[in-house]
């Protein structure tokens, strides 16, 4: 059994900084790509970033220079630094991981609530 647990969302002003975690505990023996998506109100969930077992990492334009993905594979924890948030930053945002428990297989978190105020 594996659990994704994200935690660190909340309520920030626009221009703020939030940092998210995810930590992935359970009979895990490698954990792959890692990633954070949200969904804000009403539209489909996107990629906000990817972060592979070596480090080289991936944004789209929107969040480019302002999100930054890390990860502590010692600690099994990926991070997401968000800063110069903006009120179209507001989602769900959740957690995602490639993980070897038996198999290779794709695992998600439950997802923290961010809301941007402007």
């Amino acid at each position: 059994q594996v659990q994704l647990v994200e935690s660190g969302g909340g309520l920030v002003q626009s221009g703020g900084s939030l940092r998210l975690s995810c930590v992935a505990s359970g009979s895990i023996f490698s954990i792959g790509t890692m990633g954070w998506y949200r969904q804000p109100p009403g539209k489909q969930r996107e990629l906000v970033a990817r972060i592979t077992t070596g480090g080289s990492t991936s944004y789209p334009d929107s969040v480019k220079g302002r999100f930054t993905i890390s990860r502590d594979n010692a600690k099994n924890t990926a991070y997401l630094q968000m800063n110069s948030l903006k009120p179209e930053d507001t989602a769900v945002y959740s957690c995602n991981a490639m993980v070897l428990s038996g198999t290779w297989a794709n695992y998600w978190g439950q997802g923290t609530q961010v809301t941007v105020s402007s």
